[in-house]
């Protein structure tokens, strides 16, 4: 099967293979969508089973990220870069050194920020061999607490259109994962009133959260069977698949992980189990909205509203899936689409 046939290609401009011998780099960065500006999209750095589900994800995740700045209004274009390997093993200087000629080998059609098992050091690395990189220390630095931000601001706007309910007193969460953006968001949460299960790959996350938050804490494949109201996925991707649903109890989805959805039929699964699905891209663009302020030199301000924007997305992604029987998935890929189409429009007059 060719990259054109791929079920996860999506009209990509351009998709780049990197591969340097003497580092042992193997990457991949896929440039979905230019139309509104430079594609934005962080590194990600992945042991995947194969080079095959690097590509599938790096394609998602690239789109992902040109709909999510479409909706965010923002000036960029959607991209994103995977590492395959093993980030306890491969990480080096002259590894990360050999990336960033890669993306400087793209003149700016591509501009990387952190992402999985990438931090601001590893930025800076990179940014000794190109211009292109975005949340580095010195300027934006780390994106995941406006992350964390959107994604509690996003959750309240689906409690309040499934519940009635202005704030997270009472509201039962289980929230999936403990890192940088996931605890944050947990702890946003709680002093919200919200009633805590969590789990992580991490005990020790584990134990904070418990000590912190006087959360629950839950194994690992516990979590999708709770009780709750929300199922707050904030790691990897693919969690909300057949098996899942099978068990799941929650009347929300919503979290900051990407692809949360194994497949694109699942929004409608979703949907048919009156199940109120936040759209990850939209709900978690507050990490992009905060590199952008360094990308494209929006102020402090600007950026603290557009992250507070998401409220009004969602709630707008809502009312419109209510009053149309549609999957939120499809309203906000279609919102996207319209945003990216009156760009083209502009350009063409």
């Amino acid at each position: 099967m060719s990259l054109f046939e791929h079920k996860e290609f999506d009209q990509h401009e351009q998709v780049v293979f990197c591969h340097d011998k003497q580092t042992g780099l193997k990457a991949i960065i896929a440039i979905h969508d230019t139309t509104m500006g430079p594609a934005l999209g962080g590194t990600r750095l992945w042991n995947y089973p194969s080079s095959a589900e690097a590509l599938t994800d790096v394609l998602r995740l690239s789109r992902g990220m040109t709909y999510k700045s479409a909706l965010a209004g923002l000036p960029l274009g959607g991209g994103k870069a995977v590492i395959i390997g093993d980030a306890k093993s491969i990480k080096s200087a002259e590894l990360f050194r050999a990336y960033g000629r890669f993306v400087n080998s793209l003149s700016g059609r591509y501009i990387t920020a952190e992402d999985v098992n990438i931090r601001t050091s590893d930025i800076a690395i990179i940014a000794e061999e190109t211009t292109f990189v975005a949340g580095t220390a010195e300027k934006a630095g780390d994106p995941s607490p406006h992350t964390a931000l959107g994604t509690y601001l996003g959750l309240k706007a689906a409690v309040k259109h499934a519940f009635g309910q202005d704030n997270l007193s009472g509201i039962r969460i289980a929230v999936q994962g403990l890192g940088a953006v996931g605890y944050d968001f947990a702890e946003y949460c709680h002093r919200d009133g919200a009633q805590l299960f969590v789990t992580d790959i991490n005990p020790a996350a584990c134990q904070r959260a418990a000590e912190e938050l006087n959360a629950s804490v839950v194994g690992l494949d516990e979590i999708y069977a709770l009780d709750v109201d929300v199922y707050a996925p904030c790691a990897l991707g693919a969690t909300v698949n057949d098996d899942t649903l099978k068990l799941l109890k929650a009347k929300i989805i919503a979290g900051s992980a990407n692809n949360q959805l194994a497949t694109p039929a699942h929004d409608q699964m979703v949907m048919d189990m009156g199940v109120l699905y936040a759209p990850d891209y939209v709900i978690n663009a507050g990490g992009v909205i905060h590199v952008c302020s360094e990308a494209a030199n929006m102020s402090r301000t600007e950026t603290d509203q557009k992250v507070r924007d998401i409220y009004t997305t969602l709630t707008t992604i809502f009312s419109r899936s209510k009053s149309e029987s549609r999957p939120t998935g499809q309203i906000a890929d279609e919102l996207a689409r319209e945003v990216i189409a009156n760009k083209k429009a502009q350009r063409s007059s």
